[in-house]
């Protein structure tokens, strides 16, 4: 069985070495083994469920949800509907950013429209008087 360091782990899985400290402190990471240096060793299990937790948050999921995705992966009792529901709520969350963010474009462009002359002080400016305080 091969075993990393944290820095060659890191490296493999295209993350920091905070990363990886970080998610032992979540749970997302079991706690590695030491040697009797006390250098922390990991395995190849290790990195593949890194580049699992890579690949959910690049899909959007947050480390809560990706936590729970891990545990239904190790549930015997887990079902594949339980993670396409799970699943369906992410896609519903982006749906929902996607909508918002839609929103915000829209004033961002009228925004932009109102500013005619770009020669004005920043005084004057039509957009920084839109969102004034």
């Amino acid at each position: 069985m091969v075993e990393y360091f944290v820095g060659q782990l890191a490296k493999d899985a295209g993350i920091n070495v905070e990363s990886i400290r970080y998610y032992e402190k979540q749970g997302l990471l079991p706690k590695p083994k030491r040697r009797d240096s006390h250098y922390r060793i990991y395995d190849e299990v290790d990195l593949h469920r890194l580049l699992f937790i890579k690949r959910a948050k690049e899909l959007g999921f947050t480390l809560k949800e990706i936590k729970e995705l891990l545990r239904l992966r190790i549930d015997d009792d887990a079902k594949c509907g339980d993670i396409k529901h799970l699943t369906e709520q992410k896609l519903r969350d982006v749906e929902n950013r996607i909508r918002d963010l839609k929103k915000i474009k829209t004033v961002l462009v009228k925004l932009i429209d109102q500013c005619i002359n770009e020669e004005v002080s920043s005084e004057e400016c039509p957009i920084l008087e839109s969102i004034k305080f």
